[in-house]
């Protein structure tokens, strides 16, 4: 795992001290070395930050140039069938010649005999990379399918800029980071700044699964190039599952089993981040079958109520025998995070799971340098409340008339909401609406939509109306409003799951991984989204994904043939933590300080009545706003970096 950085300068020639200290802002990502290549006309700049897992030797140095001296190569991940590609390579009779076993020599020369498209269509594994091409004056930047591995890139003040993380640019001397409004709005509705934007005017995000060519010294950049499309292979595969539930609970199984065994290739120290939930149980038995010894493996517990999964996570571990590691955590904990997390992600990002995330990967580091992640079974095998009583609810609400549920809608929004948040609880549960904060006010949102997507929209995002707070904005267009851009499927609970593969999952969950544990110098692997899994679980009817009213169902049945399901029978918990508790007591300082009048009208940035009101009401009780008050706390601790 590594960083890449570089630049293309139309105005002035590219410098070696520019390009050295906008690498340095990379050294996290890559402490173990860095390299830097300037092409011969001193224009474009390519550097590399390294953290050595595959062969340590120099062999494994970058940027990496072909022998023929045609291709350069920086490159940020993972190639976990490399060696099935060398063999490749060799069976085609290429004349190649090894140096090094890194999968970085594999990928150069993969790219160098085989083409762009053609090789990606080959690669397993997590990556994002840039070739450049000498003889064609072309630069060429590619992302992993699941979009493990980030990748920004764009034209900023008459230069191209590319790397891993933005902070990268801001060593260069015409850098000029203007904070796009527009993004903020969006970051505002989803906590997170979606693809392709980047909350930088003129700089994206490169999708996943997706390549661009750059060429004209920067100023000319293709339309994203697609390799891989979910959206076809989900409309094409679904429902077509052939077998009984045994072959596929085995078919799944082998795939399970390969894609953890081929995570496990390391020449360094590795073990897991284990929960105790489903997704990371299944990998950490999956890695402790196909070990010799006892794995290593990582918990960060709560003290607060209704947050602590450490004490599953604990029993899991004494059940399978691994070499467990827990650590409990306070407010105390958490602000000593804080007060570095508007650098640590790079960008606002506004879920407080980041906190716990980046607190297990420090664990974790202190024992190995990989650790394996269970991130991207709720996404595939249906895990996620919203999928299940989200959808049902939805199937019962739109049975009335949207004028009679506009009229409830506006009676809930009549009365005060504490009192009402209170009694709904009392309700049966199968009319308690899930993934919900401020429970009451958000009924009513969903209640006033017309369609299926509508409904989903209003209940993943958080502020409903951010043009309204984000001062001279103008919110952009996603899926959400594009529908034609969505795959033709018969199941909308499978129209949710996709949406949130390519959006929430790359642009929220993964973000999330990367940035914890590369802040810390830890390499994590998704076993779980290995695209062989992920092409695998779009043929499977929804039947086999949620069954007996329980989500990951084909799942489960593999993980029943490891772990007893007396140890898994327990309600689905989010890896939180207590903000509402946290922000009334222990943040309340460091919170009032951000969102002080004087500071909110001076940035300009948001409508500071409606935030100053929001956060009164809070802390006198009116309202159960944390999470919204969480976004706008974020962008702050961000800004208060740039």
């Amino acid at each position: 795992m590594c960083g890449m950085v570089g630049y293309w300068d139309r105005e002035r020639k590219a410098n070696i001290n520019t390009i050295q200290m906008m690498s340095e802002k990379l050294q996290h990502r890559g402490p173990d070395g860095s390299g830097v290549w300037l092409n011969s006309s001193s224009t474009l700049a390519l550097a590399h930050r390294r953290l050595s897992i595959i062969d340590l030797t120099e062999a494994g140095h970058q940027p990496m140039l072909s022998s023929c001296g045609k291709f350069v190569l920086v490159f940020n991940g993972e190639i976990y069938n490399h060696l099935e590609l060398r063999r490749d390579l060799e069976s085609e009779n290429v004349g190649v010649t090894w140096y090094g076993h890194s999968d970085t020599e594999t990928l150069l020369i993969s790219l160098q005999f085989w083409g762009v498209e053609k090789t990606l269509k080959k690669l397993n594994g997590m990556f994002a990379f840039a070739l450049w091409n000498d003889s064609e004056q072309k630069l060429f930047l590619a992302r992993d399918r699941m979009g493990e591995k980030p990748l920004y890139y764009g034209n900023n003040n008459n230069c191209f800029f590319f790397g891993s993380e933005l902070k990268s640019f801001k060593p260069h001397p015409g850098w000029k980071g203007e904070v796009d409004r527009n993004a903020l709005a969006l970051f505002m509705r989803y906590s997170v700044v979606p693809s392709p934007w980047s909350i930088y005017q003129g700089i994206n995000k490169l999708p996943p699964a997706h390549f661009v060519i750059i060429s004209d010294n920067g100023a000319s950049i293709s339309k994203p190039r697609c390799y891989w499309s979910l959206s076809n292979i989900a409309e094409e595969s679904s429902g077509g599952a052939r077998g009984s539930v045994k072959d596929l609970t085995d078919e799944l199984d082998n795939l399970l089993n390969n894609a953890v065994s081929s995570r496990m290739a390391s020449d360094v120290p590795l073990g897991a981040f284990l929960s105790g939930g489903l997704d990371s149980t299944i990998v950490a038995a999956l890695m402790q079958k196909h070990s010799s010894k006892p794995i290593k493996t990582f918990t960060i517990g709560f003290n607060e109520k209704g947050y602590n999964e450490a004490t599953h996570a604990k029993d899991v571990a004494q059940y399978l025998g691994t070499d467990h590691t827990e650590l409990y955590v306070g407010p105390k904990e958490a602000m000593n995070v804080i007060s570095n997390i508007g650098s640590i992600w790079d960008e606002p990002f506004a879920d407080s799971s980041q906190i716990p995330t980046l607190l297990v990967s420090q664990l974790a580091k202190q024992h190995v340098t990989v650790s394996l992640s269970g991130d991207g079974g709720d996404e595939l095998f249906c895990g996620y409340n919203r999928y299940t009583k989200g959808y049902q609810i939805w199937e019962r609400l739109k049975v009335l008339p949207l004028p009679i549920r506009r009229v409830i809608a506006r009676l809930i929004d009549i009365f005060p909401t504490t009192p009402l948040e209170y009694l709904i609880h009392f309700l049966p549960m199968k009319y308690q609406v899930p993934h919900l904060t401020n429970g009451l006010s958000k009924l009513a949102d969903v209640m006033r939509q017309e369609s299926d997507l509508q409904y989903y929209q209003s209940l993943v995002s958080h502020w409903k109306n951010p043009q309204k707070v984000v001062l001279n904005s103008v919110e952009p267009k996603t899926l959400f409003n594009n529908p034609d851009k969505l795959p033709n499927l018969d199941d909308f609970r499978e129209q949710m799951m996709f949406i949130d593969s390519v959006s929430y999952l790359p642009d929220d969950i993964l973000t999330k991984v990367d940035r914890a544990s590369m802040f810390v110098s830890l390499e994590a692997r998704v076993p779980l989204l290995d695209h062989r899994i992920v092409e695998f679980a779009q043929k499977i009817p929804i039947s086999l994904k949620y069954q007996n009213g329980e989500g990951k169902w084909l799942l489960r049945e593999v993980l029943n043939r490891y772990v007893p399901k007396k140890l898994m029978d327990r309600p689905k918990m989010g890896f939180g933590i207590p903000i509402d508790e946290w922000l009334k007591k222990d943040l309340r300082e460091w919170a009032e300080e951000l969102l002080s009048e004087k500071r909110l009208r001076e940035e300009g940035f948001f409508d500071y009545k409606v935030i100053r009101k929001m956060w009164n009401d809070y802390v006198n009780g009116k309202l159960q706003s944390h999470y919204y008050l969480w976004d706008v706390l974020m962008f702050q601790a961000w800004l208060d970096e740039q």
